[in-house]
């Protein structure tokens, strides 16, 4: 793509400068295939000292609302690529659409088709078969202007009459034969109230809107291809000058989401998921919440790189990303999921200490804070073990281990629930010749970890999440439903979690890395004054074994 952009640089095809756009559907939410339609229209202008513009394509009122206009643009600027005040909107081109319009039927190019949708769609042919001729399409242009004016007056109900280019019944290429231009609906505008009831085709309108701002690379997915011969045909008919060039890029899907737009609505509107900004969705808005940066998206981008194919990429790339994005930005702090109470039977009873701990160890510009530190603490259940697995390197029976910044402790006891048997308590001694940054005496521990004073932890939920589907495709057959395909694991609420105290309360959006735990993002929607809650945007452990297969 870029090859082609230069070579139009470098030959002077344009006398106007390099001018790309995003033509989203008012419809819906971004997701992460538009982050990836975005970043390369965007990336396309600046590399070339161009334009990248923000274009709506709302031209059908049926499903267009601001709502969906508001988030798109809160959306790309939140990814980092601002179209500045180029920002327009295929309805304010209406007259000069219908004008083009009009100019193809007085040059024999567009007929009136009183045709019904099915018949349309019969008379079509098939991939081996030509179509053949609609019993209208000899009306004389006189007569098809008329017709059309009466469309746009009002004069005839829905989906009575519609506008088709005439072109080639027989072409080998679907999309060429006799396409419909427009259509009557008879809806409220969500911009131009009921100004118009006619309402042109996505594959009309594209390429007149191109031209009108001056667009010189319509970049867009593989599945418009096809579509190409009929932008090249209207641009071509109207005899515009310098003409944009549509160019297709690979369409790009994710491993255990839906990219689908059709897909997602689903899932929002039957309730199987928190929103459009649920964490377990591609959208932009979901993905914010959950706490991927828009740097990791890039990333993400970038490192696909451009595909002429539709191309599968494993999740964990993203994944990847967002963790080379963090693990040298996001504070490190200390948070027990799962708590387990142990008591420092030697530690003075109601004292307490501090104790300074470095933020991350792989940024020193972060600095280090202080963490309280007493006789009663909390670690992770995970971290003891009564009896040891070979190759458990934490805390047992008779075992020492290094508190993180602290201590080296020693479990003497084990206290049990007597009606579960569940382990309650451990007691402990620790050590006051061990604290962190004084010399130990030589001794060895098999481990180091975290912990948390009971008597400063500060109390907060945490939503873990795995891939929200079992199949990517979705219900196939008839009577399957989205329950058979939604992972029963794809979140898990932890409550009562346990995390140091910290000098600023947590704001939304805010990241952290857990210690030994992931990376975690205060939510945005949940999070409130009484109760702090944290999304889980990726484990530790990171699974991206290469590069994207293209």
């Amino acid at each position: 793509m870029d090859k082609i952009i230069r070579e139009d640089v470098e030959s002077g095809v344009y006398s106007r400068e390099i001018c790309t756009r995003f033509p989203p559907e008012p419809n819906g939410y971004l997701h992460i295939g538009s982050a990836f339609a975005i970043h390369t229209n965007y990336e396309v202008a600046r590399k070339n000292g161009g334009r990248f513009h923000l274009r709506f394509d709302d031209t059908n009122p049926l499903k267009e609302d601001m709502e969906y206009v508001n988030a798109i643009i809160e959306d790309i600027e939140w990814l980092g690529c601002s179209p500045g005040d180029h920002i327009y909107y295929g309805s304010d081109y209406s007259e000069e659409i219908f004008r083009s319009a009009e100019e193809l039927i007085l040059k024999g190019k567009a007929y009136v088709c009183d045709l019904t949708p099915e018949e349309v769609t019969s008379y079509r042919g098939t991939l081996t078969e030509p179509g053949k001729d609609s019993p209208f399409r000899d009306r004389s242009p006189e007569e098809n202007l008329r017709l059309f004016r009466g469309m746009r007056d009002g004069n005839y109900p829905n989906g009575s009459k519609v506008l088709r280019a005439r072109i080639d019944m027989s072409s080998p290429n679907i999309n060429l034969r006799d396409p419909v231009l427009y259509r009557i609906i008879h809806a409220e505008h969500y911009r131009t109230g009921d100004a118009w009831c006619i309402y042109p085709m996505y594959d009309f309108a594209h390429p007149i809107q191109d031209a009108i701002e001056g667009v010189t690379h319509s970049l867009c997915s593989i599945e418009f291809k096809d579509h190409r011969p009929l932008y090249e045909w209207v641009l071509n008919e109207l005899s515009i000058p310098e003409p944009p060039k549509q160019r297709e890029f690979g369409r790009v899907n994710l491993t255990g989401v839906v990219t689908s737009k059709r897909y997602l609505r689903a899932l929002v509107a039957g309730n199987y998921v928190d929103g459009w900004d649920d964490p377990r969705l591609p959208t932009l808005r979901g993905l914010r919440r959950r706490g991927f940066t828009p740097e990791s998206i890039k990333a993400f981008v970038r490192e696909i790189g451009m595909v002429r194919n539709t191309t599968m990429v494993d999740f964990s790339l993203l994944e990847h990303c967002v963790r080379q994005d963090l693990k040298a930005e996001a504070p490190a702090i200390m948070a027990v999921l799962n708590p387990l109470k142990v008591v420092l039977t030697n530690y003075e009873a109601g004292a307490s200490e501090f104790l300074n701990i470095e933020y991350n160890s792989e940024n020193a510009e972060l600095g280090t804070r202080n963490v309280p530190f007493s006789g009663t603490l909390y670690i992770e259940r995970d971290d003891f073990m009564e009896e040891p697995v070979k190759g458990f390197r934490r805390l047992t029976p008779g075992g020492e281990v290094r508190l993180k910044g602290g201590y080296f402790i020693k479990c003497n006891e084990v206290i049990k629930n007597e009606a579960t048997g569940e382990i309650s308590e451990l007691r402990c001694t620790y050590d006051p010749d061990t604290k962190s940054g004084n010399g130990f005496d030589g001794r060895k521990v098999k481990g180091t970890i975290h912990w948390v004073s009971a008597a400063h932890a500060v109390k907060s939920d945490v939503y873990l999440y795995e891939k929200l589907l079992t199949d990517n495709d979705g219900p196939k057959e008839e009577g399957e439903t989205w329950e058979e395909y939604i992972n029963p694991d794809s979140v898990t609420l932890l409550k009562d979690c346990l995390l140091e105290p910290l000098a600023d309360k947590p704001q939304p959006g805010d990241k952290f890395q857990f210690l030994r735990h992931g990376y975690f993002c205060v939510d945005n929607k949940l999070n409130s004054e009484e109760r702090l809650v944290f999304n889980r945007i990726v484990p530790l452990k990171d699974t991206w074994k290469g590069k994207a297969e293209k």
